[in-house]
C-alpha cells in the first residue's frame, strides 16, 4: 500500500434505500442465478433462501444483469430495486455440481507480480486447478495461491509460493443453457428426501417461518410445464396455506406474439387455475426486456405493505415503474383499452399505457369459465388465500387445548374483533365467524375435531364507472329566458 501524506476523497457507491417490509407471506422466486458468486454455494441450490434486500439477495445468491440466463436477478431487481420491498425468497436450480461445463486449459501463462487473471466468467472456484508449469506440480489453494472475483466477475488468481513464475490452469463454470424446465418443475429424491425446483416449497415454511404469498418463475413460466407446476403448488402447502401464483403468457413467435394471440395461446396451455395470475406481454426496465411476472409481483407486494400487508386492493391500474411493454422478439406492444380489455375478458392481466404504464385487469386465470367472485376477482381470491393464512399462523399454537367453551369463545371472539377491523377500514364489506352446535355433533367432539363457520366478503372491484350523460333542454331555456 501507498505511503499517505495529505488530504483525499473516497466514493461509496450509492446505497440503495432499506426495503419496506412485509409481515405477512412472501413472494417465492424461482430460477436461476449465477451462483458461483455465492458466498455459501451449497447453501444457495435447491433450498429457500430468504433475503431482506439487494445486498443480502447478492452476497448470498450471486448477481448479474443477464436476465436471460441468470433468471431471479430480474426479480432482485423488481423487488429490491424498482419497488424496494422485501423480504423474498429466492430458490436457484443452478447447480454448480451438474450444470458445468470444462474451460479450455489454459498452459504455461506469465504471472505479472505473482497475479494471473482467468479470461472467463462463471467460474467455479473449487473447481479451478492451478499447476506450477516449471515441474507440473499442483499449488495448494490457500497455501500456495488464492482466488478472487473482480469487478468484471472474472477470478484473479494470486499466487503466493516463491519461485513460481509461470502457471497452468483447468477448472469449470456455471453452464445457465443447461438448465431446463424440468429443473425448475423439480422433483422429490425418495431415497433422500430432498426437493428440487418448485418443490421446495416445501420447505419454505420449514426453514423461514413464512407462509408463501405469491409464486413465480420469471423467464421459465412461459414454459406451460412450469406454469401448470406453479399452479398446482398454490394450494396445501405443508399442508395448511394457500396462495396465489404469477405466470408469463409465452410472448414469442410460437405462443401470442401479439395480443390477438393470447387468448387462443391461453386456452392450448388449459390454465383454468382460480389461483393463477396469468399476465402477458413482457416489459422495458433497465433497458432490458424483463417477465412482466417479475415486475407484477413486486408491484402486488408494494400494494399489500402499503395498504396494512393487507391484499384486499385490486393491482390493475397501478403504476408498474416500467419503460414499455415488449413481446419477446422486442417488438413494442402498444395496447389501446379495447386491446387490453380483450385480455381482461380472457382472464389475462396486461399492461396499459395511461400516462405510464400500468397494470390492466382483475381476473384470475379461472375466467370466464369461473365467475364464481371468490375465484374469479384477483383481490378476493387473495383474501381468502391470505384470511385462511393468518387464521391459521394465529391459532396453530391453540391446537391439542383442550376443547372446551373457553377455546371456543376465544377464537370466535378473537376473530369477530380481527374482522370487525379490517371493515372498520374499509378492507372488507364483513367477517363473521361462528360455532354451531349442528356442525359439532357429539361424536366429532368426542373425536377430537371441532369446526367453525366464517363468513368474508372481500369488495369486488369498481371495474366499469359509468356516466349517464343527457342533454336538458331546459336547462338552455333557463339560461336564455332571463329574470
Amino acid at each position: 500500500m501507498a505511503y499517505e501524506h495529505g488530504i483525499r476523497v473516497l466514493e461509496n457507491a450509492t446505497s440503495l434505500p432499506a426495503p419496506i417490509s412485509s409481515t405477512a407471506g412472501v413472494p417465492v422466486v424461482f430460477g436461476t442465478s449465477p451462483v458461483n458468486l455465492a458466498a455459501d454455494v451449497a447453501a444457495a441450490v435447491n433450498k429457500p433462501v430468504l433475503c431482506n434486500n439487494f445486498a443480502e439477495a447478492k452476497a448470498k445468491l450471486g448477481y448479474s444483469d443477464d436476465y436471460a440466463n441468470f433468471t431471479l436477478c430480474q426479480a432482485m431487481d423488481a423487488f429490491f430495486k424498482a419497488f424496494g420491498v422485501g423480504p423474498v425468497v429466492f430458490v436457484n436450480v443452478l447447480d454448480p455440481a451438474t450444470h458445468k461445463t470444462a474451460i479450455t486449459a489454459i498452459s504455461d501463462v506469465a504471472l505479472t507480480s505473482g497475479v494471473y487473471k482467468i479470461d472467463e466468467t462463471g467460474m467455479i472456484l473449487d473447481s479451478i486447478v492451478v499447476k506450477d508449469h516449471s515441474d507440473s506440480s499442483t499449488l495448494i489453494p490457500g497455501t500456495d495461491y488464492t482466488l478472487d472475483f473482480d469487478s468484471e466477475e472474472k477470478v484473479v488468481v494470486t499466487v503466493t509460493k516463491t519461485g513460481v513464475t509461470s502457471i497452468d490452469i483447468t477448472g469449470n463454470k456455471i453452464s445457465p443453457s443447461a438448465v431446463v424446465a424440468a429443473d425448475v418443475v423439480g422433483a422429490i429424491d425418495a431415497a433422500t428426501d430432498t426437493a428440487t425446483g418448485i418443490e421446495v416449497i416445501r420447505d419454505v415454511y420449514p426453514v423461514t417461518g413464512r407462509f408463501p404469498s405469491l409464486l413465480l418463475a420469471p423467464g421459465w413460466s412461459q414454459n406451460t410445464t412450469v406454469g401448470a407446476a406453479l399452479a398446482l403448488k398454490c394450494e396445501d402447502i405443508n399442508g395448511m396455506w394457500k396462495c396465489e401464483c404469477v405466470v408469463d403468457l409465452d410472448s414469442s413467435s410460437s405462443g401470442a406474439a401479439k395480443y390477438t394471440d393470447v387468448p387462443t395461446k391461453k386456452s392450448a396451455a388449459g390454465y383454468t387455475s382460480p389461483h393463477m395470475i396469468l399476465v402477458w406481454p413482457k416489459v422495458m426496465y433497465g433497458g432490458q426486456q424483463m417477465f412482466l411476472s417479475a415486475m407484477y409481483a413486486a408491484m402486488v407486494t408494494y400494494t399489500d405493505i402499503n395498504n396494512d400487508n393487507t391484499p384486499s386492493l385490486y393491482p390493475s391500474n397501478r403504476p408498474l415503474r416500467v419503460a414499455g411493454a415488449v413481446n419477446a422478439a422486442g417488438k413494442a406492444i402498444n395496447l389501446d383499452k379495447l386491446a387490453a380489455n380483450t385480455l381482461n375478458a380472457v382472464g389475462v392481466v396486461t399492461v396499459l399505457n395511461l400516462n405510464g404504464y400500468k397494470a390492466w385487469g382483475n381476473n384470475t386465470a379461472a375466467y370466464p369459465d369461473v365467475t364464481d367472485p371468490k375465484d374469479r376477482w384477483i383481490a378476493c381470491r387473495r383474501m381468502f388465500s391470505w384470511w385462511g393464512n393468518t387464521f391459521i399462523e394465529s391459532y396453530l399454537e391453540k391446537v391439542d387445548n383442550p376443547a372446551n367453551y373457553r377455546l371456543i369463545e376465544s377464537i370466535v371472539d378473537s376473530e369477530n374483533v380481527r374482522g370487525n377491523a379490517l371493515v372498520s377500514t374499509g378492507k372488507c364489506a364483513g367477517i363473521r365467524m361462528e360455532y354451531r352446535q349442528e356442525d359439532n355433533p357429539i361424536g366429532n367432539v368426542l373425536d377430537g375435531k371441532i369446526r367453525f363457520r366464517q363468513y368474508l366478503a372481500p369488495y369486488t372491484p369498481a371495474e366499469d364507472i359509468v356516466n349517464v350523460l343527457e342533454f336538458d333542454p331546459s336547462m338552455i331555456e333557463t339560461a336564455l329566458g332571463g329574470e
